[in-house]
């Protein structure tokens, strides 16, 4: 199979938004975009029945009007269509397996509507082996809302190996032309903070800012001899990770965050910062497992 794009179509408007920016990023790396409708009660193609007592009349429906709309907007971009009959978490994760990335609608911007963001994405998320992006709905359903000027913001945590991060994080910059923004927030020890907000003189916030200064620039150098046209700033904050991720996000085009493979059998499939980035960040989040 070529590279593909898979988006999952659901008919819901955060789906459809979804379906905008898929195509967009599908075209900018010269990928095939798939559209992938998955429904358990699909049944087997029929043969020689009149349009009218197709069983699976809908699912098409709502894949070839997707479809239509996508082509209008990018004419020359291959666009395939997937209808499975099974269970749409189980055939998204297969899909992803095979994909490029895979794109899923997010629901919700408010604090506790956020944290309904469906029964399908969060598994998806949590447990598929490559990048799985986040879209937010778009203000109009007949296509994203006109793409900000912002760059690509990636969030760091210096611990281990994060080269499968970075390296979709540059790549997606560099399909944009953007620039590149790595984030890391670092908390502050509780003797900082003063009354009316933290007491930037103490040796110790110098200490651990330096200290993480230095261990950005050097998880950086050979990206930025990689990918030598993507211009990059460094942002390190004395404050709680998720807080400076969230914060840093602000006004970007995309957000990546990372999701290790491997976690502690009792720890959540998703560490904070992921958890804060999918429910609050208003960019599209990209998630990347790595070790």
């Amino acid at each position: 199979m070529d590279p593909v794009v898979t988006v999952g179509l659901d008919g819901s408007p955060e789906s459809l938004a979804a379906a905008h920016w898929a195509a967009d990023e599908a075209e900018r790396r010269n990928l095939t975009l798939r559209l992938l409708h998955a429904w358990p009660l699909l049944v087997p193609e029929p043969t020689r029945l009149p349009g009218e007592v197709d069983q699976n009349y809908w699912a098409k429906r709502l894949v070839h009007d997707a479809r239509a709309k996508l082509l209008a907007r990018h004419p020359n971009l291959t666009v395939v269509d997937s209808l499975v009959a099974d269970d749409a978490q189980h055939a998204l994760l297969q899909a992803a397996s095979e994909s490029e990335m895979t794109v899923l609608g997010s629901r919700g911007l408010e604090p506790v509507e956020s944290y309904f963001l469906g029964d399908i994405s969060m598994p998806v998320v949590s447990r598929s082996e490559r990048p799985v992006v986040l879209v937010r709905a778009a203000t109009r359903e007949d296509g994203p809302p006109p793409a900000p000027s912002g760059c690509v913001v990636v969030a760091l945590k210096l611990h281990g190996s994060c080269d499968d991060l970075l390296e979709f994080a540059f790549a997606t910059a560099t399909a944009r032309d953007v620039a590149l923004r790595a984030v890391h927030g670092r908390s502050v020890p509780l003797h900082a903070y003063v009354p009316w907000g933290m007491n930037h003189d103490i040796t110790d916030i110098t200490d651990i800012t330096q200290d993480a200064q230095k261990q950005l620039s050097q998880a950086l150098h050979p990206w930025r001899v990689k990918f030598p046209r993507v211009e990059v700033a460094e942002s390190i904050a004395p404050e709680s990770p998720a807080k400076a991720v969230v914060r840093g996000a602000e006004g970007a085009r995309v957000l990546v965050v990372g999701r290790r493979r491997h976690r502690p059998a009792l720890a959540p499939h998703l560490g904070p910062v992921t958890q804060a980035a999918i429910h609050h960040a208003r960019c599209p989040v990209a998630v990347v497992p790595h070790d």
